[in-house]
C-alpha cells in the first residue's frame, strides 16, 4: 500500500486524490483515533495558509476530529511554526497545518505535529495512512456526550508575535534598519511585518494582500528577485522572502544579492560558536547543502552532519545528536533552542541579531561563505522507480563523477511532494557544472519519461 505522506505531509492538487475532502475527513477520524488516549480533554490546534481550498479542508478535518472525540481549536491563517508553538503552548495533543508551502494555490496539503511540536515520525504517519486507505477500517466513535467541540481563538497571532519577539535579545532593537519583507501572500502576511515593526524596524512589506489564489504567485522565497529589486529601490539594509507557510527564509543583502540557506547557516553557526551556543560545534544540513558549507565548518573547528532532504529529517538528527542549529539550503532553518521546526520569522530575527551586534552590512557578514558553483535542474517525471533499476542513469552519474575527480558532487533525488526528479551538480568550474547538469537532466528525462 502506497504511503499517503511525502517528506512534508500529504500534498497534491485540490479535488484530485488524495487531496479531497473525503480523504481529509478520514484523516481527521484516523488521527483523532490515533491520538485519543487517556481520560484528559483531547485538543487539536488547526491552522492554515491563505489558499482558497483551506476552508473546505479545515471543515472536513474538524468534522473528522470532533467525531473522533477531539476538541478542535481553529486559529485561522498562521505560519506552520506558529501551529507547532501553539500546540506546545496550549498543551494540545496534536497540531494540524493545512498548507502546500511553496506550491501554487491549486495545490494544498496537510501535516501534523505531535504534542511536543515535532512533525510526526514515519511510523506514526504510516499507521494513520493505513487506516485512511483501508476500506474496511471503521472509527471507534465515542458516545454522543464525548463528541468534540470546535472553537476559534482570535488572539493566536498576538501570542505567536510575543513568543517570537522573546527570542530576540531584550537589549537590542531593530531601530535604524530598513527592511523589505515579502510574505508571499501567505500565512505570515499579517504577523511578520508587525513583529518587525514592533521591534523598531522601518518595514516595507510586499505580498500582504492574499485573495485565495495569489499565494506564491510571483512573490516570496521562490521569486527573491522581487525583494532584491525593492531593496535596491528603497535602499534597504536587507530583504526577507518567506514562502506560503512561512517556515522558509531567503535573504537579500543591501546590494540586492540573494543569499541562500547555506550562507545564513554559516553566518549563524559562526556566531553561535563564538557565543558557546553550538554544542560540539555541530551543524546539521542535508545532502543538498553546498560543499563550501562543509569546508567552512571544518576550517572553523566545526563539523557538518548531513541528512536526507526534508527539514523533518534535519530535526530528527538534531534531536538525536543534541545539535542546536540545522537547516536546508532552500531556507528551512531550525534554531532548536527556540523552535521545533523551521521558522522564517524566527530565523530572520536570529540573523538580524548578528547584523545589529556586528554593526556591519550584511554583504560583508555573508561574505564568509562563497558557495561552489551549483546547478539544480528539476525534471518532470511520470514515475519514480529506484534509480538502480535504470542502469543508464548510474552509468551517466559515474561518468560525470569521474570527470569531477573528487572536486565536486552529483546528486539525483525525487521530490517528496511533486512529480519531479532533482538533478544537482556542483564543482569548481561553473561552465562544467552547467554542462554536466544538463547532460544528466537529459538522461533522466529519457529514462523516466
Amino acid at each position: 500500500m502506497a504511503r499517503l505522506f511525502g517528506t512534508d505531509g500529504l500534498r497534491g492538487t485540490v479535488n484530485v486524490h488524495p487531496m479531497t475532502v473525503d480523504v481529509a475527513l478520514r484523516l481527521g477520524l484516523a488521527a483523532g483515533m490515533r491520538f485519543r488516549s487517556g481520560t484528559h480533554e483531547h485538543r487539536v490546534v488547526i491552522g492554515k495558509d491563505t489558499r482558497l481550498s483551506g476552508y473546505m479542508f479545515e471543515s472536513a478535518l474538524t468534522a473528522g476530529l470532533c467525531a473522533a472525540g477531539m476538541h478542535v481549536i481553529m486559529v485561522g491563517p498562521l505560519p506552520t511554526p506558529a501551529i507547532s508553538f501553539l500546540t506546545r503552548n496550549m498543551r494540545a495533543d496534536l497540531g494540524v497545518v493545512i498548507s502546500a508551502s511553496h506550491n501554487p494555490f491549486s495545490d494544498n496539503g496537510i501535516k501534523f505535529f505531535d504534542a511536543d511540536g515535532f512533525k510526526l515520525p514515519d511510523d506514526v504517519e504510516n499507521e494513520i495512512s493505513a487506516m485512511v486507505q483501508d476500506p474496511q477500517w471503521q472509527c471507534d466513535y465515542p458516545a454522543p456526550e464525548k463528541v468534540g467541540r470546535a472553537t476559534k481563538i482570535e488572539d493566536a497571532p498576538g501570542r505567536y508575535i510575543v513568543y517570537t519577539k522573546s527570542c530576540f535579545p531584550a537589549h537590542l532593537s531593530l531601530s535604524g534598519l530598513r527592511i523589505v519583507i515579502d510574505c508571499a501572500n501567505g500565512a505570515n502576511y499579517k504577523v511578520a511585518p508587525l513583529a518587525l515593526e514592533e521591534l523598531g524596524a522601518e518595514v516595507f512589506a510586499m505580498g500582504t494582500s492574499p485573495n485565495g489564489t495569489n499565494i506564491n504567485e510571483n512573490c516570496g522565497s521562490l521569486h527573491p528577485h522581487m525583494v532584491a529589486a525593492k531593496v535596491r529601490e528603497v535602499r534597504a539594509d536587507l530583504g526577507l522572502a518567506l514562502d506560503g507557510d512561512a517556515d522558509r527564509l531567503i535573504v537579500v543583502d543591501e546590494k540586492g544579492r540573494v543569499l541562500d540557506g547555506d550562507q545564513i547557516m554559516a553566518l549563524c553557526a559562526q556566531a553561535m560558536m563564538a557565543r558557546g551556543e553550538l554544542p560540539d560545534n555541530l551543524l546539521v544540513a542535508t545532502s543538498m547543502s553546498n560543499m563550501a558549507l562543509e569546508v567552512f565548518m571544518q576550517e572553523h573547528g566545526g563539523k557538518l552532519l548531513r541528512t536526507q532532504v526534508g527539514d523533518r529529517y534535519v530535526v530528527e538528527a538534531m534531536r538525536r545528536t543534541g545539535a542546536m542549529l540545522g537547516g536546508e539550503q532552500s531556507g528551512h532553518l531550525i534554531f532548536r533552542q527556540y523552535s521545533t521546526t523551521g521558522d522564517g520569522l524566527l530565523a530572520a530575527l536570529q540573523l538580524l541579531r548578528i547584523v545589529q551586534e556586528k554593526q556591519r552590512p550584511l554583504s560583508e557578514l555573508a561574505g564568509i561563505l562563497e558557495p561552489y558553483p551549483q546547478q539544480l535542474i528539476n525534471v518532470t517525471v511520470e514515475s519514480k522507480p529506484p534509480f538502480e533499476e535504470r542502469p543508464a542513469l548510474g552509468e551517466a552519474v559515474a561518468k560525470v563523477e569521474k570527470e569531477l575527480a573528487g572536486k565536486g558532487r552529483v546528486l539525483l533525488r525525487y521530490s517528496g511532494t511533486e512529480s519531479l526528479c532533482r538533478v544537482m551538480v556542483e564543482g569548481e568550474d561553473s561552465e562544467s557544472v552547467r554542462k554536466y547538469a544538463t547532460l544528466l537532466a537529459e538522461v533522466v528525462q529519457r529514462e523516466l519519461k
